[in-house]
């Protein structure tokens, strides 16, 4: 199951439906805010199935994860949905509190890079989920950081 209505919840849906037989999309609200292009597949994937105004209650299971129970905003119904696995995309807040005053962010705080992980001030790299990037998978991560701490290195070495 995905939890969330935007791009990367839909996303992350619609990547994880070529994988497993059933997906759900989880969302607090009646309508999704992810792109009209990403709705109209997700809707039309028949592996994904979206709980309209549902939030997550309960997490089932001791050792592992076996189930989950979801409540209906609307009317307080619950259901039990039997899964393994929950994926949750309800936000991004980057963590860039610490650099916002040292290098350029965009308007929603995500620092800004080049192709080899360079910011705005020199010697300070941004790699991941913080920096403006189009995708937000833990693959891309680890490149970046790959990418960044060849180039840190080579920036390094320069300095001395």
């Amino acid at each position: 199951a995905v939890v969330g209505g935007g791009d990367t919840a839909v996303e992350e849906a619609l990547f994880l439906a070529k994988l497993a037989k059933k997906v759900y999309i989880i969302h607090r609200r009646d309508e999704l805010r992810a792109y009209d292009r990403l709705q109209r597949q997700a809707k039309k994937n028949k592996k994904i199935e979206i709980l309209w105004s549902s939030v997550v209650e309960e997490f089932l299971g001791s050792e592992k994860l076996e189930g989950v129970i979801i409540k209906n905003v609307n009317d307080g119904t619950v259901k039990q949905l039997d899964i393994a696995a929950v994926f949750e995309y309800v936000g991004l807040q980057p963590n860039s509190e610490i650099v916002k005053h040292l290098v350029d962010t965009d308007k929603k705080g995500f620092i800004m890079t080049d192709l080899i992980m360079k910011t705005s001030r020199a010697g300070i790299f941004a790699i991941g989920d913080v920096r403006t990037t189009p995708f937000r998978q833990v693959i891309t991560a680890v490149a970046d950081g790959a990418v960044a701490a060849m180039y840190a290195d080579k920036y390094f070495l320069e300095q001395e």
